[in-house]
């Protein structure tokens, strides 16, 4: 076994955040449609964020967000003309559709892919996989870009493997890693993957929600084992349960976060929660640690109180003493039964022993928390050196990034802006920067034309 550590790498938000209610299913994306949005104090939020974890100590990294309008789809939608042109007959014969190629959506980047450490695949090295995102039109878009900044973000061949997305079809919908949890006592261990989907495709008896879609499928989650070279045992299948997904619970991470050798989870967030826990056991053997199970009671935190706080969308870190600390959104403490349940959870016999809260409004009002905002990659002390040094954040990143969104970015901004050239621009201008601070090369599109 090689020491490892998980490392996280956030999605930087976009200069177009705004709040248009693309993702039907999202109850908060839904309740702020058409408000003004605020795409400076987005940025610095994550930035936040990002700065201090990396002061904590962990390895944090920092992935590029995509252009935005994007022309390029509107063209191949039929409209024509200069870039002006394009965007000036896309506003009038179809406003909808130039709010879903402005989206700031990658910004959520446990949707970007799914991620298998070198210690569970056959090959040894680590393996990518962008998520196709077909259930939202404004997000199937994303992967090839997403393919693209994860290549320069994670460039070795020898350590790295990039696989493309699943085909674009629902049949295969793959959603990332928001739908899946790896577990081990040690990153540089063997480990349990966890993949969590909504419903099977090609077998229509299996249940499925009724209000809302479910946008993961077991048969995209067992291709992505196959492609990663997971072995049988290493990767364990769980379906959510369908209510809660016609609650709001459009992914995993919305009501169940796991970490080493932690499995926190809602009383309703599973079809068969006594499965998942027998199936999660025998996969993880006789490894040394304990597996721990915790289990939030509906009757003292509802699927409505997580829906509405964002309870699981948090990230739980390993600390160097053995404990894990759980970062939480702002809106947790506006919920007392939720507030309530966390300060009785640091004080039983697991190994969470901290909560530290974090202000991410302007994400959090598209739907997004914490663990919305970045993609988990284990890495051996060999892998992280082989990254990209210019995405992983420190002091010099940190600001040299906040001077980058001051400089660029808007403080207000309503979906008929969208519409504005002088955005696109501006847009364009930020990312070809941006592109130079992160060394990522030309993986825009505007920059190879």
């Amino acid at each position: 076994m090689k020491p490892a550590i998980e490392a996280n790498f956030d999605g930087l938000v976009g200069p177009t955040h705004n709040y248009s209610g693309l993702s039907y299913g999202n109850v908060a994306s839904s309740l702020n449609s058409a408000k003004p949005s605020n795409p400076k104090a987005a940025a610095l939020q994550g930035l936040t964020k990002m700065k201090a974890l990396a002061d904590m100590g962990f390895v944090q990294g920092v992935l590029a967000p995509h252009e935005r309008p994007h022309i390029p789809t509107l063209r191949a939608l039929g409209f024509t003309g200069t870039d002006q042109q394009v965007l000036a007959e896309a506003v009038s014969k179809a406003p909808k559709l130039l709010a879903a190629v402005s989206s700031a959506s990658c910004m959520w980047t446990a949707n970007a892919a799914t991620v298998s450490p070198s210690a569970d695949t056959k090959d040894g090295r680590v393996h990518f996989t962008p998520a196709n995102l077909v259930n939202k039109f404004h997000r199937s878009i994303e992967h090839t870009v997403t393919g693209r900044i994860l290549q320069a973000t994670f460039p070795d061949r020898a350590h790295f493997a990039h696989h493309p997305a699943l085909p674009s079809v629902d049949h295969f919908g793959d959603e990332g890693a928001a739908n899946h949890t790896r577990f081990c006592s040690d990153y540089g261990k063997p480990g349990v993957e966890l993949f969590v989907y909504g419903m099977s495709a090609f077998n229509t008896a299996m249940a499925r929600p009724q209000r809302f879609p479910a946008r993961h499928t077991l048969e995209a989650s067992q291709a992505v084992a196959r492609n990663h070279g997971l072995s049988d045992h290493g990767a364990v299948f769980v379906q959510q349960h369908p209510d809660v997904i016609d609650a709001g619970v459009f992914h995993n991470d919305v009501i169940a976060v796991g970490n080493g050798n932690v499995h926190f989870y809602h009383e309703k967030a599973f079809l068969d929660t006594a499965q998942m826990q027998a199936d999660l056991r025998q996969a993880w053997g006789d490894q040394e640690k304990t597996l721990y199970f915790v289990e939030v009671p509906n009757d003292e935190v509802s699927v409505e109180d997580c829906v509405q706080s964002y309870l699981f969308n948090s990230q739980l870190l390993s600390k160097a003493d053995g404990t894990m600390t759980l970062i939480v959104p702002g809106e947790v403490q506006q919920n007392e039964r939720v507030w309530n349940y966390l300060q009785k959870l640091i004080q039983q016999d697991t190994p969470i022993k901290e909560v530290q809260v974090f202000d991410l409004k302007q994400s959090m009002s598209n739907g997004g928390g914490p663990a919305c905002l970045r993609l988990r990659v284990a890495m051996t002390a060999e892998e992280v050196a082989a990254v990209n040094s210019a995405t992983l954040m420190n002091d010099a990143l940190y600001n040299t990034l906040t001077s980058w969104v001051e400089k660029h970015y808007r403080d207000r901004l309503v979906e008929a802006d969208l519409a504005d050239p002088s955005l696109l621009m501006e847009s364009r201008q930020a990312l070809d920067e941006l592109t130079q601070i992160l060394q990522l090369g030309s993986v825009y599109e505007f920059q190879q034309a």
